[in-house]
């Protein structure tokens, strides 16, 4: 039955990307987001449907008479040879073959980013796929703060089977930055009984973070609550609430998490965290003595014994950073880093424009959101292999996306000669 259902939702939705383009993306973002395909037992578990509907996306923007345009500035300029220098590594990669199989797989979900960029073309588009987003990573993160209430928190909580959040530390990740996309939309949207349906998945996602396990997310749960404290234009009452919730997240885990959050101050204890340093050592030694690194897919026993100190503890990035660093170089780092400096230049200066305007709100809120998103994944992605996930290149996508809607807002048409304020904010919006 799940197979049936699965199945005809993609193919009613393929219908109606034939007519709206932007639903492929929404359609695709479910698949890559949920995995539902995941949940059914019979011939949907392996099933295409994310190549059919980008297939369908890519036809239909073909035939399709909307408008569309990639929107172009310094940004999205750098992330174009970011992409482009990843082909070059994995032509010069020390395992060539399965190095372009993995570049197909990155190149998938790039092509369908850009395509967000071009066809979600205003905020209600914009906020769909914002929902699509939170309804399918929100599944696992309701579904698992339940299990972890009902357990309490005996066991880690995983996601769904062959994807990037499979892993219980992607999982926790990726839950972290879809919170504030949650608080986002509990914020425009005017429906109570739609807010307490999403106060009741922050609250279940937060339990499904500690449910985890992962001490990497109890880093970044940590960062994104001090940065969302920082953020808050009520900080002691925000600051009394982190701090009265926090004590009671914490202290409704058991012993056994205690003493594995402990292990993170003896890190030289813990083998996990000593192979994780020598995969570092590896990548850094690797790209020292590569320009181009070593291409994707190249942590392996043949490599890490040319450049780790440990040459049989072999393991992957787990960092995003190292990751790249690994796999492209020093080069591919600079690039990568530029892009999300870039996009949280554009943030800080989207939330600066529009702080003392009404009429900018729902930009400001959400742009303050992503920034949180964005701090989740730095800290917590330092210790993940989570360098090309969808969820933080769709991201800044949409940090490119707001910054595009500000400049075509209706209220610069209204006449800025008889406000000097709107005047100066005009100019700022158009140097976003």
């Amino acid at each position: 039955m799940r197979d049936i259902l699965i199945t005809a939702i993609v193919l009613i939705g393929c219908l109606y990307t034939v007519k709206r383009p932007y639903v492929g993306v929404l359609l695709w973002s479910w698949l890559s987001y949920m995995n539902p395909h995941r949940l059914a037992y019979g011939f949907a578990y392996e099933a295409p449907f994310a190549h059919i509907t980008a297939i369908v996306l890519l036809g239909s923007m073909l035939v399709s008479k909307e408008t569309k345009r990639l929107p172009v500035n310094g940004l999205v300029i750098i992330w174009t040879i970011f992409i482009i220098f990843m082909g070059i590594t994995t032509f010069n990669a020390y395992f060539p073959d399965s190095a372009k199989v993995y570049y197909i797989r990155i190149i998938k979900i790039q092509l369908i980013v850009f395509f967000t960029m071009m066809l979600i073309t205003d905020m209600d588009k914009l906020n769909k796929l914002i929902w699509v987003i939170v309804l399918s990573i929100g599944y696992y993160s309701v579904k698992g703060g339940i299990f972890t209430l009902m357990t309490g928190g005996s066991f880690i909580v995983w996601g769904p089977a062959d994807s990037y959040i499979e892993d219980n530390n992607g999982l926790a990740v990726a839950i972290l930055m879809t919170v504030p996309l949650m608080l986002y939309l509990h914020h425009i949207d005017e429906r109570q009984w739609v807010k307490k349906c999403l106060l009741f998945a922050i609250i279940c996602s937060l339990f499904t973070v500690l449910g985890s396990q992962s001490r990497g997310a109890l880093l970044s749960i940590i960062a994104v609550g001090f940065f969302y404290w920082g953020k808050s234009p009520k900080k002691v009452v925000s600051g009394l609430f982190i701090i009265a919730f926090g004590s009671v997240l914490f202290s409704f885990m058991p012993e056994s998490w205690y003493k594995k959050m402990d292990t993170i101050g003896d890190y030289q204890q813990d083998g996990s965290a000593m192979g994780r340093i020598n995969a570092w050592h590896y990548a850094y030694n690797a790209a020292n003595d590569n320009l181009l690194g070593m291409g994707f897919d190249s942590w392996s026993p043949q490599t890490f014994a040319l450049y780790a100190p440990n040459p049989t503890d072999v393991h992957a990035a787990h960092s995003i950073y190292f990751s790249v660093l690994g796999d492209h170089g020093w080069i591919g780092l600079i690039l990568y880093l530029m892009i999300y400096f870039l996009a949280w230049i554009k943030l800080a200066n989207i939330v600066k424009i529009s702080t003392k305007n009404e009429e900018l709100s729902k930009y400001n809120f959400l742009a303050k959101m992503l920034q949180v998103s964005l701090i989740a994944y730095f800290i917590g992605g330092a210790f993940l292999s989570l360098s090309y996930f969808d969820l933080p290149w769709h991201i800044v996508s949409f940090v490119v996306l707001i910054g595009e809607f500000l400049k075509h807002e209706k209220w610069q048409d209204h006449n800025v000669q008889d406000s000097p304020y709107k005047l100066v904010h005009v100019g700022k919006i158009n140097r976003l």
